[in-house]
């Protein structure tokens, strides 16, 4: 008799359970946000630790010196871009300065080439310089608010470094513990493991790029001119992270700011500098480390993007693709759930 595919119920009922879950992650988001970031961290410090436990390094010496690498690395990005938000805040006057200058000048151009065809008077309203006056306030405001909240994030990050250390001592006894469970459900360790080596990967490539497009782009701001090139690399490391849209969103800070200096010349070669660098790395150099390994479409991608920065915020954007290949690789462990694997994969073979 031949198999049957799910029923409408089921169907239906699967929905349900997605929904209430959903509901539930976005509810509890300010719990489920810190355990990810733990959980993906811990992935990712997983092989180091085990690659110095294999050399003979003693357990406890191998975790500490990771956790003391991946806590003095957020440390000093910390401090870096803590640095250049405080001098910015500071020199925004002198930037206000500046543009309402440029911004009298060209209204000055602009009056003349209209007197020359025959406007001879334009509303007051058109030259108000109250709403460039309002955006760097409220530029300011941000600021100010973002360096007030390092504190909260130096404590949430602590509390990360201590979940992350405590996840990898249980690593080392979690094979043992899972393995009778495993037995009696079929499975094996090989799928956890096959799991673990997919996000893995896919961290470990999108970090090296990401560092390479920061790198990058500190480099090309710098030569430019342009203030603050470290912050600028710092934002575009860690936007990167974000697929489709991250790179494009840390080009616009940087070529505003290169507007303000020295006009829109320097901003366009800025700009193209940004397509440059993210056409070489992302375009050409990732996808030749990554090869299939993301094993998402293009679709999929930019829909996880929206479903879990929905869900979980900035940092739901951050780990939408590692979040959506756990799901995916979990989906394909079910003959039920199966069909669904196959939808959001890329279908390359």
């Amino acid at each position: 008799m031949q198999e049957r595919g799910p029923s409408i119920a089921n169907t239906l009922l699967a929905l349900a359970a997605f929904v209430v879950v959903a509901a539930g992650i976005k509810l509890a988001a300010v719990i489920v946000v810190p355990f990810l970031l733990s959980v993906f961290l811990a992935i990712l410090a997983g092989p180091p630790v085990f690659w110095l436990h294999q050399h003979r390094v003693p357990r406890w010496l191998a975790i500490l010196t990771v956790i003391l690498s991946i806590g003095g690395a957020v440390g000093l990005v910390g401090l870096l871009a803590a640095a250049s938000l405080s001098d910015f805040a500071n020199s925004l006057p002198g930037y206000q300065a500046r543009l309402l200058s440029a911004w009298e000048q060209a209204l000055a151009g602009l009056e003349d080439w209209l007197a020359r065809i025959g406007i001879q008077q334009i509303s007051d309203s058109v030259w108000d310089q109250s709403d460039l006056n309002r955006i760097f306030g409220t530029t300011a405001q941000f600021a100010g608010a973002t360096l007030l909240q390092f504190g909260n994030i130096v404590t949430k990050a602590l509390v990360a470094v201590l979940t992350v250390t405590f996840m990898l001592l249980e690593a080392f006894r979690l094979p043992k513990k899972l393995q009778p469970l495993l037995e009696q459900s079929g499975r094996t360790w090989g799928h956890f493991e096959a799991f673990a080596r997919s996000v893995q990967k896919y961290l470990a490539i999108k970090t090296l790029t990401s560092l390479a497009t920061g790198i990058a782009i500190t480099l090309w701001v710098w030569i430019l001119g342009v203030d603050y090139p470290i912050f600028w690399g710092l934002l575009g490391f860690l936007l990167n992270f974000i697929p489709n849209i991250g790179s494009f969103i840390a080009a616009i800070p940087a070529v505003l700011m290169a507007a303000v200096q020295y006009g829109g010349g320097t901003a366009f070669v800025v700009a193209l500098g940004y397509v440059g660098i993210n056409v070489v790395i992302g375009g050409l150099v990732e996808p030749q480390f990554m090869g299939d390994g993301v094993g998402l479409s293009p679709l999929v991608v930019f829909m996880s993007l929206v479903f879990w920065g929905f869900l979980l915020g900035p940092v739901g954007m951050l780990l939408s693709t590692p979040l959506t290949i756990s799901v995916k690789l979990a989906l394909e462990g079910y003959p039920d759930a199966r069909w669904i694997a196959t939808l959001i994969d890329s279908g390359k073979t």
